[in-house]
C-alpha cells in the first residue's frame, strides 16, 4: 500500500486520489453518497444523531440495526467496514478501513461501544473486534501490512490503550533509512474472550492474551499471557493467577 504522503500528494487528479484514499472505490455514486453523509458529521444534538443513524449505515459494507454515531466521527473507506447491531461510536472516533484488499478489513461485533476519540486504523492490515466489547477513551488499535489484530467477545479495553500489530520496522540495514524500511511481520495480536486491559496498557505485535487474562494499568505486554493470569509492569510479567 502507498505511504500516506504519496497517496495524498502523488500522481493523478486530486479527486482521483481522494476517491482511492478516503472513499476507497472508483464508484461515482459511492463518492456522492459519502459526500452527502459528511454533511451530517458535525450536525449537533439529537437531530444530528438521528440523521447519522438514518443515512450513515448505507455507507458501510454492512451496518446492523440500532447502531448510532456521535458527532465528529471520521470514516475512511467505509465499504471495507462491517458494524454489528446496536454498536455505539462516540464523539470524534476514527474508523479507518484503508486496505488494498477487496474484502472488509475492519469489523465491530454486536453491542460494542467506542468511547470518545478511539482510533481503529487498518494500514493494509485488518482488525476484528467481537461482541460486547468496550473500548475506552483515546484507545488506539492499529494493524499494519497484514499483521492482524483480533479481539474476542466481552473484552474491556481501558483508557489510552495501544494495541498494535506490525509496529516495528526492519532496522537490520544501517545504510537504509528506517522510514523506508519494511514493516516486520510479527504475527499480529490476538486478545481472547473476557480479557481486561487497564488504563495505558500497550499490547505489542506477536502477543496472545488468552481467555480471562488481565493486564494492570501501565503494563507493556510484549510476550503472550496464559489464561486467567494477571500481568503487571514494563515489560509485563505474570504475577499471579485468578483464583
Amino acid at each position: 500500500m502507498k505511504k500516506t504522503q504519496e497517496a495524498v500528494t502523488g500522481k493523478g487528479s486530486a479527486l482521483t486520489r481522494y476517491r482511492h484514499l478516503i472513499v476507497g472505490t472508483d464508484s461515482f455514486s459511492a463518492l456522492l453518497y459519502y459526500e452527502f453523509c459528511q454533511l451530517f458529521t458535525f450536525f449537533p444534538g439529537a437531530l444530528g444523531m438521528a440523521f447519522r443513524k438514518i443515512f450513515w449505515p448505507k455507507m458501510f459494507n454492512c451496518c446492523g440495526k440500532g447502531t448510532v454515531f456521535g458527532v465528529g466521527v471520521v470514516v475512511r473507506q467505509p465499504k471495507k467496514i462491517i458494524l454489528g447491531k446496536s454498536v455505539v461510536i462516540s464523539e470524534y472516533c476514527i474508523l479507518d478501513g484503508r486496505s488494498e484488499a477487496d474484502v472488509p478489513s475492519l469489523s465491530l461485533g454486536d453491542r460494542s461501544i467506542l468511547s470518545n476519540n478511539v482510533m481503529l486504523s487498518c494500514k493494509n492490515g485488518s482488525i476484528s473486534i467481537g461482541n460486547d466489547v468496550g473500548l475506552n477513551a483515546q484507545t488506539v488499535i492499529q494493524s499494519t501490512t497484514g499483521n492482524k489484530v483480533i479481539i474476542g467477545d466481552d473484552c474491556i479495553i481501558g483508557q489510552r490503550c495501544l494495541v498494535i500489530g506490525g509496529g516495528n520496522y526492519d532496522i537490520s540495514n544501517r545504510k537504509k533509512l528506517i522510514r523506508t524500511s519494511h514493516i516486520v511481520d510479527d504475527g499480529g495480536v490476538r486478545i481472547d474472550n473476557n480479557v481486561w486491559l487497564g488504563a495505558n496498557v500497550s499490547v505489542l505485535g506477536g502477543v496472545t492474551m488468552e481467555q480471562g487474562s488481565v493486564a494492570g494499568a501501565g503494563a507493556v505486554v510484549s510476550r503472550s499471557i496464559p489464561p486467567f493470569s494477571i500481568c503487571l509492569g514494563v515489560p509485563a510479567r505474570v504475577v499471579r493467577e485468578r483464583t
